[in-house]
């Protein structure tokens, strides 16, 4: 029956089905990273709050505030933590250290995780790690009932196995979006916004009925029933597909040319490292993550510190800067798409133009920000524009690095993601140095100046020494000599075939009596 259901997925397009595990695969990593951040509340008992503390627009916005924060915030955070099943006596430095282990491995997988897809397949090596993460998590209950460090061990090992995901999935776009698909492909890789999302909202209802271990094995079971449809769904190649049609494996062979050859040797990191348009796709990269830190961080304790709302109680509305940036990021994967196919722009252009809303304007909004005053609703709306505006990276930074080497993206992706996340470090530093003496608009106006800063900065410089074509490199000299022996070979293999044929029918003019038959 299983195998029947599974037949329905062979009616439409590989590529929507390809799309369709792109999102999810996403959606899993997510699941299973942030999931911990909520399961704490349950297993940690926390003191009680004391909200004696005004912030500089409380006498201004009280209603407004109350209203969005809701009477109730206060009972609904304290009801997981009287969910019985566990109780740990962690520090606050001990909870941080869980939570942080996750990203001590992280960048350093990510850095060699699309070396690894480029040389054993993206179809294996995120199935493998996603099966490792599914293991790590199921044992994360009783890691914890052992000790603290424990935990700390096990969340370290389920980093590890996070970073390589993603470089893989870009070198499986490589490998299958056609250049006027590439849009609608990497938009896919939002599914982790739209994860994070349900993951917090499924998690409190688990917690409250089944106790926090709950929360470790379902998403550990989804998990394993996801490794089983990437399993029987996805394929290295288009030509390693079992269910293929003969028509849109030729469209996407076709669509792609001689820019994409399995390799399984080095990349040519001298070549890479000294590419000035690689460089600038590096900046713009880190650029990106800067403001996506920015605003996941920065921006929730400004309006909580300074405007006296906390984005993060507030149900849905916390919610709303991710989804903007889910729903656009589609919107503006879409109309790229259409743009390239119709030939309006090239790929250059492209990817220069839309610089301006995936980093300029919401460097600019992140300016207006702080001159919106004590307007809790003005300022939620700033931070989910920007946010919003941002989704447009799917057609600037994340997405370049399949231009200038389609062969190596995933080991394009994975040196970028190493170096932008350092952001992650960074922005809470800045913080903390320019409101150390307090939290009102003149403390916080320069860590905005600063966010905004790199934003655009970095879309400048890519914007004057980035490109979108493919670089020479992206076909390396042996596989570029391999080629040309190739095509040799095969030129003169026609050329004795022609001289065959010419021969047979010269023989068949001059002895016409040479053709006998047998009774």
């Amino acid at each position: 029956m299983a195998l029947i259901n599974l037949k329905a997925f062979d009616v439409v397009p590989v590529r929507f089905n390809l799309w369709l595990m792109l999102f999810t695969s996403c959606w899993v990593v997510y699941m299973l990273r942030v999931n911990m951040s909520l399961n704490l509340i349950a297993m940690v008992p926390q003191p009680a709050r004391n909200i004696s503390s005004r912030s500089q627009c409380n006498t201004d916005n009280e209603v407004l505030n109350e209203s969005l924060r809701h009477v109730d915030i206060p009972e609904i955070r304290e009801a997981p933590r009287q969910i019985g099943g566990g109780s740990f006596n962690w520090s606050k430095d001990q909870q941080a250290t869980i939570l942080g282990s996750y990203f001590w491995c992280y960048p350093i997988t990510s850095l060699v995780g699309g070396m690894a897809a480029e040389r054993w397949g993206p179809r294996y090596v995120v199935l493998v790690t996603s099966l490792a993460s599914a293991v790590l998590t199921i044992i994360s209950p009783a890691a914890a009932r052992l000790d603290y460090i424990a935990l700390v061990i096990v969340r370290f090992f389920l980093g590890c196995a996070g970073g390589f995901i993603y470089p893989a999935l870009h070198v499986l776009v490589a490998r299958w979006a056609p250049p006027a698909e590439k849009g609608k492909f990497v938009s896919a890789m939002m599914g982790g916004t739209l994860g994070t999302v349900v993951t917090w909202s499924l998690t409190g209802p688990l917690l409250e009925k089944f106790g926090w271990a709950s929360a470790f094995y379902v998403p550990a079971g989804l998990t394993f029933i996801w490794c089983g449809f990437w399993w029987y769904l996805v394929a290295d190649t288009p030509s390693e597909h079992p269910r293929i049609s003969v028509a849109e494996r030729k469209y996407i062979i076709d669509a792609l040319g001689d820019k994409i050859k399995k390799s399984k040797g080095m990349p040519p990191f001298k070549s890479i490292c000294t590419s000035l348009p690689f460089l600038a796709m590096i900046v713009l990269h880190f650029g990106n993550l800067w403001g996506l830190y920015f605003i996941m961080t920065v921006g929730p304790k400004f309006v909580s510190s300074v405007l006296g709302f906390e984005l993060a109680a507030a149900g849905i509305i916390s919610a709303l800067p991710y989804l903007a940036r889910l729903f656009l990021a589609t919107i503006f994967g879409a109309v790229g798409d259409c743009i390239l196919s119709r030939k309006l722009m090239s790929t250059t252009l492209i990817r220069k133009f839309f610089c301006l809303f995936s980093h300029i304007i919401p460097g600019v909004l992140l300016v207006l920000l702080v001159y919106t005053g004590c307007n809790t609703a003005l300022s939620v709306t700033m931070i989910t524009m920007s946010m919003g505006f941002n989704g447009a990276a799917t057609l600037t930074n994340l997405q370049n690095h399949q231009d200038l080497a389609p062969n190596y993206a995933g080991t394009l992706y994975g040196i970028a993601n190493f170096i932008g996340s350092t952001a992650g470090f960074f922005t809470p530093m800045i913080t903390a140095y320019f409101t150390r003496t307090g939290d009102n608009f003149e403390q916080w106006r320069p860590v905005f100046f600063v966010g905004a800063s790199v934003y655009i900065v970095s879309a400048i410089f890519f914007i004057l020494f980035g490109t979108g074509n493919t670089q020479d490199w992206n076909i390396s000299s042996k596989d570029q000599d391999g080629g040309k022996e190739e095509k040799a070979k095969d030129d003169d293999q026609n050329d004795m075939n022609d001289t065959s044929r010419q021969n047979y029918i010269k023989d068949l003019k001059e002895n016409p009596t040479s053709i006998t038959t047998r009774t």
